[in-house]
């Protein structure tokens, strides 16, 4: 029996169990539960698309054991913890593990306080959070076709994506028109990418969106990584004339230098950080204000608790949020990043790529959609909860995401 410090009676926030559950419902999560000794329990999210099982090993090998007995409340002692416990730190396996935990223990604390998330987080800062969808065709005319009806379901941001003329396959074309899943084989395909036909594509695409659509929506664009940092520049100035509201992941970050060059030919807002994993990915970008939107993700980056430092570091540097909130988070995820969004002082916008029917029913969730805006719901906790019983009926599915080459056989950034 564990007695409190005192030793009088057995701690109630005590955990008691903490299990990991990998489903496949359309696509693969692995998702932490954790239960205190008071019944309560909390739920995050330890998705990492293409590695699940890495994650999951490593939580039920080196985290989840050492969580037995521990007080739930005392958060950031286990955030700190398990990062400074580990002589390896950060990287994506480590921090989402992390993050996982993170997300149930603050979903306890705000079940246990009888309040949504983001009331804990310190309150509302805004009415709902917006969010922007993915139209995407194999043309450009297919896109914008799906941006119109992106627009009709009320959505006030829409990324943009089209095929390109001469390549086989394109990031972020998909056969789903709402839901987009990159990872497609047990084992990489093999994509062919093209610099020199990308690049005068993307400007003819927003030049035809911003005549279909007119100015008042917004148009946002992801070059996931395939640019340098000079052909970055090059593109970001062609789509000045079409005010995109930005130009996601337009180079590698791991040089954060990189975005100095960038910003030295085109005014277009930046966008990065979906891959990032601590501040430190970071923190060069945010302090000399290289880039305008901050995407790391709770998941990927240590949950609420290191989130929201990065946050406040981007705050005093006029850096905004703008999540990631591809297929491949689970609604457990997206649900406390909407609490995170409606509380943060300094939010721009949330990705949001619905799930499929399956992973809904999986993960009942409050959150809900209109206007082009998500609100978390006013439930206990992060809103989010997973049927077990459901998910153990969507066995894990081996898939990988694709690599790319160049025309010439060259390894390329996928």
């Amino acid at each position: 029996m564990t007695l409190d410090r005192a030793g009088s009676a057995p701690n109630k926030h005590a955990i008691v169990d903490a299990r990991v559950i990998v489903t496949c419902p359309g696509r693969n999560f692995v998702t932490v539960r954790i239960e205190t000794r008071g019944g309560v329990h909390g739920i995050g999210d330890a998705t990492l698309n293409g590695r699940e099982l890495a994650v999951a090993s490593y939580l039920t090998d080196h985290v989840l054991p050492c969580l037995i007995g521990r007080d739930a409340r005392q958060i950031e002692d286990i955030w700190q913890f398990f990062y400074r416990g580990a002589y390896w730190r950060r990287g994506p396996v480590t921090m989402t593990a992390i993050a996982a935990v993170d997300v149930a223990l603050w979903d306890i604390k705000a079940k246990t306080a009888g309040m949504p998330l983001y009331d804990l987080l310190g309150g509302a800062s805004r009415r709902g959070v917006m969010v922007y969808g993915h139209a995407n065709g194999g043309t450009i005319d297919e896109t914008i076709e799906q941006a119109r009806h992106y627009r009709a379901m009320g959505y006030k941001a829409i990324r943009l994506q089209s095929g390109v003329p001469g390549l086989a396959a394109t990031y972020g074309v998909s056969r789903d028109k709402l839901f987009y899943e990159p990872a497609d084989s047990a084992r990489p395909t093999e994509q062919v990418w093209s610099t020199a036909k990308y690049l005068p594509t993307v400007p003819k695409l927003f030049e035809a969106a911003r005549e279909a659509l007119g100015w008042e929506v917004h148009l946002l664009h992801d070059v996931h990584h395939r640019l340098t940092p000079i052909e970055a520049g090059r593109l970001g100035k062609d789509l000045e004339p079409f005010r995109p509201f930005w130009l996601e992941d337009c180079t590698p970050a791991e040089n954060q230098e990189s975005f100095r060059l960038i910003r030295q030919h085109t005014t277009t807002p930046l966008a990065v950080g979906e891959v990032f994993n601590s501040v430190w990915d970071a923190k060069q970008l945010i302090d000399e204000q290289l880039i305008d939107y901050i995407r790391t993700t709770l998941v990927h980056a240590g949950g609420i608790s290191h989130v929201r430092r990065i946050a406040h570091l981007a705050e005093l540097n006029n850096v905004r949020t703008g999540f990631h909130g591809a297929t491949d988070l689970s609604p457990a995820c997206m649900g406390a990043a909407l609490h995170f969004d409606l509380w943060v002082p300094n939010f721009g916008i949330q990705e949001y790529m619905r799930h499929t029917a399956e992973t809904d029913a999986v993960f009942p969730h409050a959150y809900t959609f209109d206007q082009g805006e998500l609100h978390p719901g006013d439930a206990p906790g992060h809103g989010v909860d997973i049927d077990e019983k459901l998910a153990a009926t969507f066995p894990y599915r081996a898939a990988s995401l694709p690599i790319s080459r160049l025309e010439d056989g060259t390894m390329s950034d996928w």
